[in-house]
């Protein structure tokens, strides 16, 4: 049976094109003294379904990529694309909806909303998506990371621990097809912060989401896929496990 060459050569490169593209990056913002780089021309892809780690010392431009990356920002020189979509050629509203239908966020800080309970703040990104049905698939989560007696519990009844499962249902209830991670156990202890990152990694393996993992910790990066790291604003690791 012969194929058509045309829809060969279609299909082919839709089914290659990385997850995320980051194409001759480049952040400068104004101060009195002059502008200040924050990051310089930086190139990298990363594929559907790795697992990938952003290193670097603190000030070396982490943050501000992953910004970028995400849309919160918008680069000075260079381009983002989320799944093929160029982000700097779409407003405010536009990121925001490529955010809301491909993106997933986990933060150090929880950014859970203190007036609504566990099962409220995860049927929250449900409900902002305009889904029909939001309690089940966030009861079914909440249960998943360990809290289905915990549903009525608001973020001030509830450990750093707990308050991180909760961050992490939310995240992963809307199936994202790319789940950034800000340095998700920075406010935990050791001990909770390693049980956090296995839940973290049994999601993300379940799910097939493609991980961005921000961290200062050389012994979690080492668990991941693809290493990224910064020095001063540059690229200066690109790095993929065998």
């Amino acid at each position: 049976m012969m194929t058509d060459p045309a829809a060969s050569s279609l299909s082919t490169p839709a089914a290659a094109a990385p997850m995320l593209e980051v194409d001759s990056l480049g952040k400068q913002v104004q101060l009195p003294g002059g502008p200040l780089t924050i990051l310089e021309d930086v190139h990298f892809a990363i594929g559907r379904g790795e697992t990938v780690a952003i290193v670097g010392a603190s000030g070396s431009g982490k943050s501000t990529l992953l910004s970028l990356m995400a849309g919160l920002d918008v680069p000075s020189s260079g381009r983002v694309l989320l799944d093929g979509r160029e982000l700097s050629s779409l407003d405010e509203d536009g990121r925001a909806r490529v955010r809301g239908e491909k993106v997933g966020f986990v933060f150090q800080n929880f950014q859970l909303l203190p007036s609504l309970t566990a099962l409220e703040n995860v049927m929250l990104p449900l409900e902002l998506r305009g889904d029909r049905e939001v309690e089940e698939p966030a009861r079914r989560i909440l249960g998943e990371v360990g809290l289905g007696q915990r549903l009525g519990h608001y973020p001030r009844q509830l450990s750093g621990g707990e308050q991180q499962r909760v961050a992490l249902a939310r995240a992963f209830v809307t199936a994202p097809a790319l789940l950034f991670a800000d340095e998700p156990t920075g406010n935990l202890d050791s001990h909770t912060g390693e049980a956090i990152i296995e839940l973290l990694f049994q999601l993300n393996a379940d799910a097939g989401t493609t991980l961005v993992l921000v961290t200062h910790d050389e012994h979690l990066a080492a668990r991941c896929h693809h290493r990224l790291r910064l020095d001063a604003g540059r690229l200066v690791e690109d790095g993929v496990a065998a």
